[in-house]
């Protein structure tokens, strides 16, 4: 039983809406060490470049019309810099959240509410306890999707509820709320369900290739017939992936020598960020750059890490799996009891 960071998962797009249409001017507070670099707004739903200006004085300030509400990214030379909602009036975005306009704050104060349950579910070891507040928290997401069914937030809520669903679930859901099926991130999950299902264990691995500084590559190049091969699908802004990739390497230390090989995929990441996090982890093994959504799109992947083990025959042996989990699964692998 776990609860959800809802902000920092965010994926939520844009939906219809007339209320909050119009004029919009977002200020966006920086440092002086952004100044100079193009600062975008980027659509969480389309991944399109919505607007864009240069900073200046520590501010990236854009203007602007709009038709309906909608999520967006500010993006500062390749980097996330927070999530806010695009509305009608002045919408501020400081410490990666947006402020001073309607849904913003709106927003913001549920997040405050599931903050309050999430400290009071770390704070018992009760499990009668946590059960209940488990609940709380999913009782409250349902309150605030029916509320907010019209605008950003709603979806908002669709969206957190859907990661945690089947194919089943989630096309029952849409009947409940017909609005949400012109979603691309909902089309994207789906099809990402049924490239799941393809790339489940006891499946042959897909092969792809990435261009990347005028060379190109296939994760074939790395996968290698006879040798167990874990494949780690990460990028360097994502604080789970660098967690296990510390697990990674005390696999590798421990089984390198017993024919067991690691390569990274690194997915939506600049390169330059995922270098560096290459050297600041120094991790010893061949990272395939620049990916994007090429294998996330193949695989099914909806969220990273995705860790995936590949055997000797090139099928899949066990994937999503992290820490103690993963390292288990390793050993059985390797001792032949995953088939």
């Amino acid at each position: 039983m776990k609860f959800k960071s809802l902000f920092l998962a965010a994926s939520v797009i844009a939906t219809a809406s007339s209320v909050y249409a119009g004029n919009y001017k977002v200020t966006a507070q920086l440092t002086e060490d952004e100044d100079d670099l193009v600062a975008y707004i980027v659509n969480y739903d389309t991944k399109q470049k919505v607007d864009s200006t240069i900073v200046k004085n520590a501010q990236a300030v854009f203007t602007g019309t709009i038709e309906a509400p909608f999520f967006a990214q500010l993006v500062v030379d390749g980097d996330r810099y927070g999530s806010f909602i695009v509305e009608e009036g002045c919408v501020t975005v400081a410490n990666k959240r947006g402020h001073n306009s309607v849904l913003n704050e709106k927003l913001n104060a549920y997040f405050g509410q599931f903050g309050k349950i999430q400290n009071q579910f770390k704070e018992t070891t009760d499990a009668d306890k946590q059960k209940e507040l488990y609940s709380t928290y999913n009782t409250l997401q349902d309150v605030i999707l029916e509320k907010n069914a019209n605008n950003p937030i709603g979806l908002y809520m669709f969206l957190q509820k859907m990661y945690e669903m089947n194919k089943e679930q989630v096309m029952a859901s849409l009947e409940q709320y017909p609005q949400f099926k012109s979603s691309t991130r909902v089309n994207n999950y789906i099809a990402a369900l049924q490239q799941k299902e393809r790339t489940s264990p006891g499946q042959k691995y897909i092969d792809f290739e990435i261009t990347y500084d005028g060379k190109t590559s296939k994760l074939s190049d790395f996968v290698k017939p006879g040798k167990y091969t874990i494949v780690d699908f990460w990028a360097s802004w994502c604080g789970p992936c660098m967690r296990q990739a510390a697990v990674l390497k005390e696999i590798y230390a421990e089984h390198k020598d017993n024919g067991l090989e690691i390569v990274g995929v690194a997915v939506w990441d600049e390169p330059k960020n995922t270098l560096e996090a290459i050297t600041a982890k120094e991790l010893p093994w061949h990272n395939m750059l620049n990916a994007q959504t090429i294998p996330t799109d193949l695989y099914g992947i909806s969220g990273i890490p995705c860790i995936i083990i590949i055997g000797p025959d090139g099928t899949i042996l066990s994937r999503d799996k992290q820490g103690d989990e993963l390292k288990e699964d390793v050993r059985k692998a390797l001792a032949g009891e995953l088939k």
